[in-house]
């Protein structure tokens, strides 16, 4: 599906577009052209091509009657794109609906990912925009700063944006988007927790950061058979194939006793059991089921 964008301001028209133009009362003034490379079309009885490219049906079909002047008066045309070339919009990643979206006019970041239905749960806080062509109708500067821009390992030039300042309404972070562009919202780094928690498995980290208290929160809670004083995280170590190993006291955290632990890309939080009490073992002994009863979260 390609949803299409309308606008009062007009479709600009460009290379590869089709012009239908007709003449009310006079069909051999009439006329169907292909704009060329150098944004110019052949129109009938005209000596020189016309410019087409960068201008709205409307500033076309002013310009056109006005050279029909010489040989009609007050001629009654229209002037219509009965064919747009125009490479879609794609937008990927972490985003609720990935899809094409064709341009009929001006469009910026934000307004591209509101369209897919914005950022999903596991969204990072970064989006990269990659300029696959030169801009149709861009202002030289925008044109100069994508081709200056280093370019990726495919030789295609991109940016990243963040979305925290998209959110915030800086204008830096909200660049307008033109035909052929490829929006990814990168996905959030992930963390993994594992051991005595009520749901085991990976988190993701999202835009602000994620602490061990929350990641633990959202892991439904710590088992009744949690070591709270002393919860291991693995990180990976640069330069080396060990990771460094971080202890924190979980029980002091949650107290306020201790500063929470800000978990890093591919943490492994590991929640180890602590020794089981006599009243453990009595009711595993009279239930037949290990005690593992969730700790609430306050």
């Amino acid at each position: 599906m390609q949803p299409t964008t309308e606008t009062p301001q007009g479709y600009l028209i460009g290379p590869g577009d089709e012009i239908t133009g007709k003449v009310l009362g006079e069909e051999q003034f009439d006329f169907t052209a292909t704009v060329d490379e150098d944004g110019k079309i052949e129109v009938p009885f005209f000596d020189k091509p016309v410019i087409a490219v960068c201008k709205t049906e409307r500033d076309l079909r002013l310009e056109i009657a006005k050279l029909l002047g010489k040989y009609l008066k007050a001629p009654q045309m229209s002037v219509r794109v009965t064919k747009r070339n125009r490479p879609p919009v794609s937008i990927y990643g972490e985003v609720r609906q990935q899809q094409q979206v064709i341009l009929t006019r001006r469009a910026n970041l934000l307004e591209l990912i509101s369209a897919a239905g914005g950022v999903t749960e596991k969204s990072g806080g970064m989006v990269q925009v990659f300029r696959t062509r030169p801009p149709v109708c861009a202002a030289p500067d925008i044109a100069k700063e994508w081709q200056t821009e280093k370019s990726d390992v495919l030789g295609v030039p991109s940016k990243l944006f963040s979305l925290a300042s998209l959110r915030q309404g800086k204008e830096e972070a909200n660049p307008e988007i033109f035909p052929g562009d490829i929006i990814v919202v990168a996905k959030a780094a992930p963390v993994y927790v594992v051991g005595e928690v009520v749901k085991p498995g990976e988190l993701s980290i999202p835009d602000e950061g994620l602490p061990l208290m929350q990641a633990v929160a959202m892991s439904s809670g710590i088992t009744r058979m949690a070591k709270t004083k002393e919860i291991k995280v693995y990180r990976r170590k640069e330069g080396s194939s060990q990771p460094e190993v971080i202890v924190a006291d979980y029980a002091q955290i949650r107290a306020g006793a201790e500063k929470d632990l800000m978990l890093m890309p591919f943490d492994i939080v590991e929640v180890g059991k602590a020794k089981k009490s006599v009243s453990d073992y009595l009711i595993e002994l009279a239930t037949g089921i290990p005690n593992r009863i969730p700790i609430p979260i306050y």
